[in-house]
């Protein structure tokens, strides 16, 4: 109840991704390690370095039961088969451009909402663990 007296109900926004009835799974990869030609410099060229990739998506969950049938899901196994040949399609300047492909990608399948993609380079800076990029991208596929 309000300071007036009237009666306050909680409604999602208009617009907002979850209707009812309608929820969201995340699918997660996590430390997916890769060697990838990338980097601008003249002694990255030619060499593979390692990349750390990280994806969180979120996925519109269907009316209908998963039943236990890998069509009915995200399979996370062609995520990672998908990223494993942008990584071999040749050498990138940048990790934003594999990060953009990587979102690019997984955004094609309309039941994934939205896509969380983390790129590290791994062997940059002896005394650093990772530099890197991380890029949310939101589906405006119906």
């Amino acid at each position: 109840m309000s300071d007036s007296g009237t009666r306050i109900t909680a409604r999602p926004p208009a617009g907002d991704a979850r209707r009812a009835g309608e929820g969201l799974r995340r699918v997660l990869v996590r430390d997916l390690v890769l060697g990838c030609e990338i980097g601008v410099f003249r002694h990255e060229r030619g060499a593979r370095q390692r990349v750390r990739i990280n994806l969180d998506l979120a996925v519109r969950e269907d009316a209908l039961p998963i039943a236990d049938d890998l069509r009915n899901v995200v399979c996370y196994d062609e995520i990672v088969s998908g990223i494993r040949r942008l990584v071999e399609a040749g050498h990138l300047n940048l990790v934003e451009t594999l990060a953009e492909r990587i979102a690019e990608m997984c955004l094609a399948d309309a039941r994934i909402r939205r896509a969380l993609v983390r790129v590290e380079k791994l062997d940059v800076y002896p005394d650093v663990a990772s530099v890197g990029i991380e890029i949310e991208r939101i589906n405006r596929l119906p």
